[in-house]
């Protein structure tokens, strides 16, 4: 189990006096945290093709260059909304690189919070949710499930989705989640509630007896 992170003001301070030395530290302590973000968020036609530690390994690289210019920020961001924000950058180039042959949609799906917006968050919460809600065993009725899901969860408001995306999937906070958002924190609550109800909601419709809990 990883160390809990000291207070913002002194992870700022460690920073400074210790670089990026400090920043490893730190990023190992978060490690698991971001993995599950790049878990979540990796396109699935990049398995097997892409590892989530490479993408992980390339996140770091492009925080600790850039760890001097968040240093001098007048009030930086948490360090794990910082990282999440680099991870997110990283997830981008990631993705144009490795989907060489469908820039395009690439580029298309990229909004306004950065990861593919709407389609490439609908296909990654239904692929998370299908998987909670079926067996192995039921394969074809999987995939009606990845469908019907993504048509549903396109319908829903970009920002309320994004908020379910980052609370009930990514697990962030709502602090976090309003920090990501740059929305109030007692708007990301009310934003998530409402979201969540939508949600049980599209889960009972597709699958009754498995709706999100």
């Amino acid at each position: 189990m990883s160390e809990s992170m000291p207070d913002q003001p002194e992870v700022l301070e460690q920073l400074r006096r210790d670089g990026q030395q400090g920043l490893a530290v730190h990023f190992q302590q978060l490690r698991a945290r971001l993995a599950r973000i790049v878990a979540f968020r990796l396109d699935r036609r990049l398995s097997g093709r892409v590892s989530e530690s490479d993408v992980l390994q390339e996140a770091y690289v492009r925080a600790a260059k850039r760890l001097e210019n968040y240093l001098s920020q007048p009030d930086p961001p948490p360090l794990f909304v910082w990282l999440r924000m680099e991870l997110q950058q990283q997830l981008i180039d990631t993705h144009r690189a490795h989907l060489v042959t469908e820039k395009r949609d690439v580029r298309r799906e990229i909004g306004l919070f950065g990861f593919a917006d709407p389609n490439g968050t609908s296909r990654a919460m239904a692929f998370e949710l299908s998987a909670q809600m079926t067996s192995p065993s039921q394969l074809l009725r999987r995939a009606e499930q990845l469908a019907w899901l993504e048509t549903a969860l396109n319908q829903m408001n970009d920002l309320d989705r994004e908020v379910i995306a980052l609370r009930h999937f990514e697990e962030l906070s709502n602090d976090e989640t309003a920090q990501v958002l740059q929305i109030s924190p007692d708007a990301a609550s009310k934003r998530y509630l409402r979201a969540l109800k939508r949600l049980k909601e599209i889960s009972a419709a597709s699958n009754p007896a498995d709706s999100v809990q």
